[in-house]
């Protein structure tokens, strides 16, 4: 795991260069489709080094990671069969290097993904773009099981964009002090905000 947190400093470090804004835009398209690293450590970083700047931050965080999001899905729908047949996944037709290389992907897990799309796509899309779950792996699979692209992009958009916006306005709000708070609660916060959220979808559905 050395290397991973090589990585991790490594982002962590472009929020003392001036080029902070645009790197920040890169790492989190890059996150939405094959980068191990989650934007937010860089986020919160730039977040704290400039707390007016905390939203123009979550905005540039968001509208990377929704692009990297159609990237995904493109590997999905048009690459997905150049990168080899794994072997012990055989049935999704491709994607063996990425099996074998990207922390995150793993048949088991486009397995389950397969069925949760399968109940109900949007809803799937989204809880993996507001939590911690890896958003990667959904993003190719949504282009893997041909979910469509609009629905990529609403649940991308929504999901991507509530998270981003709850960290930098957290960070607006309450500085310094709860950045250890959001990094040591962060998968219960947004585990808790996307079971709300989604209860609501739930409810709507049902009620109306």
């Amino acid at each position: 795991m050395h290397w991973l947190r090589r990585l991790y400093d490594w982002t962590l470090s472009w929020a003392e260069t001036k080029y902070g804004g645009p790197a920040l835009f890169v790492l989190a398209f890059m996150e939405a489709s094959f980068f191990p690293i989650p934007p937010d450590v860089l986020l919160m970083a730039l977040s704290l080094s400039k707390p007016k700047r905390a939203f123009a931050y979550a905005l540039v965080c968001t509208a990377g990671s929704v692009s990297g999001a159609i990237l995904g899905w493109y590997i999905g729908t048009s690459l997905w069969a150049s990168f080899g047949i794994a072997a012990e996944c055989s049935q999704y037709g491709g994607g063996a290097w990425l099996f074998d290389h990207i922390p995150g992907f793993a048949c088991s897990k486009f397995g389950t993904v397969e069925g949760l799309y399968q109940d109900n796509a949007l809803i799937a899309l989204f809880t993996a773009a507001f939590t911690p779950i890896p958003f990667k792996i959904f993003t190719v699979a949504a282009g893997v099981f041909h979910i469509a692209l609009p629905t990529l992009l609403m649940a991308s958009f929504i999901g991507r964009g509530a998270r981003f916006f709850l960290v930098g306005g957290l960070i607006w709000k309450f500085g310094p002090p709860i950045k250890k708070f959001i990094e040591q609660r962060f998968e219960l916060l947004t585990l808790v905000f996307a079971i709300l959220l989604v209860g609501g979808f739930v409810v709507i559905k049902y009620a109306f």
